[in-house]
């Protein structure tokens, strides 16, 4: 099978001559990869959209999955963003693909394209890029729309089937549009624990962010849908909903004021004849009938050791309905088990959750920078598959 077959098979809840796998992870680990594959490093060019340096790791991995994202195709106006600063497409700590990520530098801070802040704030393996809630202080609706939204027009997708093509040159691979986030977007510009008391008893200012943040989304969604046709296979979106043992609200507030923002994401996908990735880390379990009565197809990532997420139980109760991407834990498992340990955790995650299809094997979040590149190296075995 050629990659794209593999998946669509696994997807289809058909068993494929192997399981599937993805791969993402911070910087660090893809240039602890680079150097261990002996790949001649090379910063790719402003005009390039995806690292063939990166990408040549996915080969040598044989990864099945690539990923297009709607920030590697944008190309906002300076005007729009603190003066003095600078765009920046690789040196993007967010980074955990081989497609550009888009942000605005200046002096130790970073601005998307929606004006969400960043700083980078370095850890004892790495850096990382820290969430500053830029909308944080407004204190009215007036101040929340006067903001600097994007416009659709600030992206061009004209490229994007060439990009595709590109990434297919050594066998069809298995293509997603990563479309972004509403809630995660939205609280993490207002700032977590206003944006959640706002949303359970002043919603307003919360409902407009998430309303506005959507029809963009959906706007830039279906221009990058046009340029791409049948060359991208799935659309992928991403909130997170959950904490380790429960959900971060109810699910009344969750269905009152989420569910139909992200139904109107799935359906967007539906209607261009798309399957559906939903990410969302935690104990999402309650939530999984309605996520499969919307529509969305596979979800990601799995959190290992969470309330109700346990592989088997999910396979059982699900496994018909929903497809499962990820599973292996970069919390525990990979930074602290042995090689063995991995191996045997990835055994059984293909035994349980990939009979009869229905799994992409992958890491249950970006693999961090503190897992030696051993244990990278024994999940990534082809025979492991």
């Amino acid at each position: 099978m050629s990659s794209r077959q593999r998946v669509e098979t696994a997807l289809a809840h058909r068993q494929p001559d192997r399981t599937p796998v993805d791969f993402l992870a911070v910087p660090e680990i893809w240039h602890q990869l680079v150097d261990h594959f002996g790949i001649e490093p090379a910063k790719p060019g402003d005009d390039q959209f995806f690292d063939p340096v990166w990408e040549a790791v996915l080969d040598k991995l044989d990864v099945d999955c690539r990923v297009i994202s709607f920030d590697q195709f944008c190309a906002p106006p300076a005007s729009a963003f603190a003066p003095k600063g600078r765009p920046e497409v690789w040196n993007v700590q967010s980074r955990s693909t081989p497609a550009r990520m888009w942000r605005w530098k200046t002096d130790g801070f970073a601005t998307d394209v929606f004006g969400r802040g960043f700083r980078e704030v370095a850890n004892a393996s790495g850096v990382y890029e820290e969430n500053i809630a830029t909308l944080a202080g407004a204190s009215t609706l007036a101040e929340i729309q006067a903001h600097t939204w994007p416009d659709p027009d600030w992206w061009d997708f004209s490229s994007a089937k060439s990009v595709v093509e590109a990434l297919n040159r050594n066998g069809a691979k298995h293509i997603r549009f990563r479309m972004g986030t509403v809630f995660e977007l939205a609280w993490q510009m207002r700032g977590m624990e206003k944006f959640l008391m706002e949303l359970a008893g002043e919603p307003e200012i919360p409902v407009y962010m998430m309303e506005r943040i959507t029809d963009i989304t959906i706007e830039v969604t279906k221009r990058a849908l046009d340029a791409v046709g049948d060359a991208v296979d799935m659309v992928y979106f991403y909130d997170d909903l959950a904490a380790n043992v429960s959900l971060l609200m109810s699910k009344k507030m969750w269905r009152t004021h989420i569910r139909p923002l992200h139904a109107r994401l799935v359906e967007v996908a539906k209607s261009y004849g798309k399957k559906v990735m939903y990410h969302t880390d935690g104990a999402v379990r309650p939530l999984i009938p309605d996520l499969i009565e919307m529509g969305v197809d596979v979800l990601n990532p799995i959190q290992p050791g969470v309330t109700g997420m346990e592989a088997d139980g999910l396979k059982r109760d699900f496994g018909d309905r929903l497809a499962f991407h990820g599973g292996v834990d970069i919390v525990g498992l990979l930074p602290k088990g042995s090689p063995d340990d991995i191996r045997t955790a990835v055994k059984d995650l293909t035994r349980v959750l990939g009979t009869d299809g229905g799994y992409v094997l992958a890491s249950s979040h970006h693999i961090q920078s503190d897992t030696p590149l051993a244990n990278v190296l024994a999940l990534y075995e082809i025979a492991l598959r």
